[in-house]
């Protein structure tokens, strides 16, 4: 590490603006190294904290009680969802969509914690593209469970209009992209009603969690909240 204890891995200009890999050590917890991701200036993501992201993947899992599941995922991120999913004895494959191709770079170049494990990975697809657009499209297949880790939440999202993704009609379309008794998941950082509504209104069976975790970084509790809709 540097003198200030930041190293810049990657910085590249998107289309959502400036995306930034960067890596520190805590100055709370010396010794401790962290690989965050920032886009347009704002926080995104850090490896510190990941509690969220495997509760997406094993309370999916949980809801569907199946196995040898074909699974897709929304957004690759630092991949602990994705890898969270291939550690599971239950899950067969595991597709990740992610909408800017830098990211999924960042994994093939080994510039992610996890990108050994994940580029080993057999049974891992990575794909580049829009997952809205995929789910909003007839479908070329079928998952046992979706899991969209994209936007900060339902009523704040990364591009500048309101995606269909979150309404009822939408809804309808991604539903087609599920097996009978298929989840779809949805990891947010805030609550969000309407979107409740709208699952209601499309699934079978609602599920809506708050996982609670401790932030010690700025020493507060958090919570995300995580949507399930079962076909």
């Amino acid at each position: 590490m540097n003198p200030i204890n930041l190293e810049i891995l990657a910085y590249e200009q998107t289309s959502l603006g400036p995306l930034c890999l960067r890596r520190r050590e805590l100055l709370s917890e010396p010794g401790t190294i962290v690989t965050e991701v920032t886009l347009n200036h704002e926080f995104l993501m850090s490896s510190y904290n990941t509690d969220s992201e495997r509760a997406i993947s094993n309370r999916s899992i949980e809801i569907h009680g199946g196995s040898n599941l074909k699974t897709l995922v929304g957004g690759l991120g630092l991949g602990y969802t994705a890898r969270e999913l291939l550690n599971l004895n239950n899950v067969a494959s595991v597709e990740v969509i992610e909408f800017l191709p830098q990211v999924i770079g960042w994994l093939r170049n080994g510039l992610v914690p996890l990108s050994n494990e994940l580029n080993a990975a057999s049974n891992l697809r990575l794909t580049s593209g829009d997952v809205y657009q995929r789910l909003l499209h007839e479908p070329r297949e079928q998952f046992d469970l979706i899991v969209i880790d994209v936007d900060h939440s339902p009523s704040d999202q990364l591009g500048e209009e309101d995606h269909e993704f979150y309404t009822a009609e939408g809804l309808l379309k991604v539903k087609a992209h599920l097996n009978e008794g298929g989840v779809l998941a949805v990891w947010s950082y805030a609550e969000s009603s309407t979107f409740s509504d709208a699952l209601r209104s499309t699934f079978t069976q609602v599920h809506v969690e708050p996982i609670k975790t401790i932030n010690t970084l700025v020493g507060h509790e958090q919570t995300d909240w995580l949507f399930f809709g079962v076909r």
